[in-house]
């Protein structure tokens, strides 16, 4: 066992420790003979708003449609029109910035804070015109973006405000009067991801829109099944994006453990920041409020992120990167940014190296990747 490689993430691991339970909600699906917009939608639906602490939840196909949904909604209940401009984080993953162009409207990129790798009050304030209708946040590595800030800014300049939280279930968030609320609860509405990698992840791609707000719930839920509300009756020119019966079924057996595995993570990170030496291996561990992160990703920043990654590989410790190339650099993106400089956002895509964090690792394995991260530079 000692020389066996550590995975930076092994699914069979996490759905094996939900077994045979996994394996039997599946089997009832399979067995109702009903596989879409049924009772264990339903059922999920009503929990995981219940979680979130929102009115509402709707399943759709993924963290991307869940995002353009609810901006599409936007366009379509009369708030917001083709070319108006949403805020967004520049150090994002690229469905954020491709939600808002689906949606027809213009990503405006924001450099985030160098402490947290998220956007904060005082730095979007600059970017908001005359053109803004929205600002969305992305709560990046499972931490949660400064909400407080963004929300007053929201309220003085009468703008929505949307919450990414595809990297944050379960995540909460704590008010300067000092009251808890959880993320999906944070904002006019929330998307989520259940890619099967997430902290709350299925079995195949899927995601949610959590909101307080019925006019917003229903359109959404009607635009992502075909623009209808009554079967064969349109009323949108809506899309196919829905959430399925042994999907939905997954999740919501899987919501049951969130919080306690979102614990373990928190233990994991805890372990790490104890054991690992930053200054004698030259990396940067930059690290918000703990209680309000559930530790999706764990970033290492160094200048040398190469070099340790390959280190890591030798000493059998896989590791990923979030994300290599910024998204105002992608070749998708060169017409609208390509003459764009962002210091800050291209520095942490370039520094950025992630360690594994997944429920299921030992306190063995999770010993050795400190070992290992130290003797970087050492043997």
């Amino acid at each position: 066992m000692e020389n066996k490689r550590i995975p930076f993430l092994d699914l069979q691991r996490v759905n094996d420790s939900f077994e045979p339970e996994l394996s039997e909600a599946i089997g009832r699906v399979v067995r109702s003979g009903w596989y879409l917009r049924g009772e264990a939608l339903r059922r999920f639906e009503r929990d995981y708003a219940g979680y979130c602490g929102t009115d509402y939840c709707v399943g759709v196909g993924s963290g991307l449609d869940a995002l353009t949904l609810i901006f599409l909604a936007y366009r379509q209940m009369g708030l917001m029109q083709e070319g108006d401009e949403v805020i967004v984080p520049a150090n994002t993953f690229i469905a954020t910035i491709l939600a808002v162009e689906r949606a027809g409207l213009k990503p405006v990129l924001c450099e985030p804070s160098s402490r947290t790798c998220n956007l904060e009050a005082e730095d979007v304030e600059e970017l908001i015109g005359p053109r803004t209708r929205a600002l969305l946040p992305v709560h990046l590595y499972g931490r949660v973006a400064d909400m407080d800030g963004l929300m007053e800014l929201a309220r003085n300049y009468g703008l929505k405000l949307v919450e990414d939280a595809a990297q944050a279930h379960g995540a909460m968030y704590t008010h300067s009067d000092g009251t808890l609320a959880r993320v999906g609860a944070l904002a006019d509405a929330a998307a989520f991801s259940f890619y099967p990698a997430k902290n709350l992840g299925a079995l195949s791609d899927g995601g949610a829109v959590t909101t307080d707000d019925e006019e917003l719930a229903d359109t959404v839920r009607a635009l992502a099944n075909y623009g209808s509300a009554e079967k064969y009756v349109h009323i949108y020119k809506g899309i196919n994006s829905r959430l399925d019966e042994i999907q939905a079924a997954v999740l919501d057996l899987k919501l049951a453990r969130l919080d306690e595995d979102n614990e373990r993570r928190r233990r994991i990170a805890g372990r790490y920041l104890r054991g690992i030496d930053p200054a004698r291996v030259g990396v940067r561990i930059d690290l918000p409020a703990m209680q309000n992160h559930v530790f999706h990703i764990f970033p290492l920043f160094t200048p040398l992120r190469n070099q340790l990654q390959e280190h890591l590989h030798a000493c059998g410790v896989a590791t990923q990167i979030h994300y290599p190339i910024p998204p105002h650099c992608q070749q998708a993106f060169q017409f609208e940014y390509g003459s764009l400089s962002l210091p800050l956002t291209e520095r942490l895509h370039r520094e950025e190296l992630s360690l594994p964090i997944f429920p299921q690792l030992t306190n063995e394995e999770v010993q050795r990747v400190i070992d290992a991260v130290n003797s970087f530079g050492v043997c």
